[in-house]
């Protein structure tokens, strides 16, 4: 299913901030470096870590690859959120988007601008939540 989501003229492009947070999930997750400089973090929590078995490992991976975003998982349009399912268990991953120069204490003023933008990827056990 595909979805399109209209900007609004005070808000900053969805699709602009989706393709950032994608690339910036496929360079933590996956090593693939981004068309443009994309500033961020990625944290695991220590339930995650602790799963043991390469698990944690499965679980980056399929949060890299994950490409389902349906109205439902994703009203915004952003990609900023998602769950996916390793060996029966459900992994969430979020993204959050900070001032680069705040030390993450304010949110994005202008999320759209990744030279202005900070990015946290966390990915947790669904239990964690």
């Amino acid at each position: 299913m595909s979805m399109t989501v209209q900007p609004l003229p005070d808000r900053p492009d969805p699709t602009v901030i989706a393709a950032q947070n994608d690339a910036f999930r496929k360079l933590a997750c996956l090593g693939v470096p981004p068309a443009q400089p994309i500033q961020g973090h990625m944290h695991v929590t220590r339930s995650l870590m602790e799963a043991g078995d390469g698990f944690m490992a499965e679980a980056v991976k399929a949060t890299g690859e994950f490409a389902t975003f349906e109205p439902e998982n994703d009203p915004e349009g952003w990609h900023d959120f998602g769950a996916v399912e390793i060996r029966s268990e459900t992994v969430f991953w979020k993204i959050d988007l900070y001032e680069a120069v705040s030390d993450f204490r304010y949110g994005a003023e202008t999320p759209d601008n990744p030279a202005t933008t900070m990015r946290v990827l966390t990915i947790m056990l669904a239990r964690d939540w």
